[in-house]
């Protein structure tokens, strides 16, 4: 098993690249369609526990956005032969003084690329003494 083979990798930064700009302009659609449509895809994030397609669907639904993306640090893209790759990234978002983290699990399908897990959780920042 090749890890992070260079093309797989580009792959998945491309995916992830377009899950951001979904998830910036509240692409409801488009957030829909990254994620595996199957019971067994789980979302779980700082106030909801999400299992299935269906759940996290009818969740993005009913989000407010903001209308400001997240701004990405320390992303660590890890990817395992041709189709299984996670993604773990630190977010933060202008005056929340929050760090968000995200990871995603990506599976390769037939119809391409989807996550089947992810968990969103944020933390204060830490003082700086």
């Amino acid at each position: 098993m090749v890890i992070n083979d260079p093309n797989v990798v580009r792959e998945i930064e491309g995916e992830f690249a377009g899950y951001d700009r979904a998830l910036a302009s509240n692409d409801v659609a488009a957030l829909n369609g990254f994620f595996f449509d199957s019971p067994f895809t789980i979302r779980y994030g700082n106030a909801e526990n999400l299992y299935g397609h269906s759940e996290i669907k009818a969740y993005r639904g009913a989000v407010v956005a903001s209308g400001v993306g997240p701004k990405r640090e320390r992303t660590v893209i890890t990817t395992y032969g041709n189709d299984f790759a996670t993604v773990s990234t630190l977010s933060r978002r202008p005056q929340s003084g929050k760090i968000g983290r995200t990871m995603q699990t990506w599976v390769r399908f037939p119809q391409g690329w989807r996550i089947v897990a992810a968990h969103v959780s944020t933390m204060d920042e830490p003082s700086n003494p």
